[in-house]
């Protein structure tokens, strides 16, 4: 497998496509409290990294999620586009927008520790609790 690859997505509507070219082919889910609700369940995506190129830009609505986050979405149809990390400017894209996932592995979970009882995956992956997950990414000091 492919260390990162290369796509093209959009929104439903078509108004917004989004261009990476360094995509890691690893599956997060975060089932945090935040993404539950935004999305009505786990967020499922890939990093794209922080070089993604946004075509049809006037339709993009940001919204200010969190101290170290933004959510980006089509203020047409709805689609929700990235979740972005402020300090990286990394692009983390809704798996289900990518039309070719035959190269795509589900490769970890993160907040863990707020993941309901009433579903689970079977696969083996990396798991962090919000605790670990925040250890891990900590700028040195």
């Amino acid at each position: 497998m492919s260390d990162t690859f290369s796509s093209t997505v959009q929104c439903l509507c078509k108004k917004i496509t989004l261009t990476a070219d360094a995509i890691k082919p690893h599956i997060g889910a975060c089932h945090c409290k935040t993404c539950r609700k935004w999305g009505g369940g786990p967020f499922m995506e890939l990093n794209c990294g922080a070089d993604v190129e946004v075509e049809g830009a006037e339709f993009l609505q940001i919204f200010d999620s969190s101290e170290w986050a933004e959510r980006g979405f089509c203020n047409k149809c709805g689609t929700h586009l990235f979740y972005r990390l402020k300090g990286t400017q990394e692009h983390m894209v809704p798996v289900g927008l990518f039309s070719d996932d035959s190269n795509i592995e589900f490769g970890s979970q993160v907040f863990i520790d707020e993941k309901p009882a009433y579903y689970s995956f079977a696969d083996d992956t990396e798991k962090l609790t919000g605790e670990e997950l925040f250890a891990k990414f900590a700028p040195p000091e």
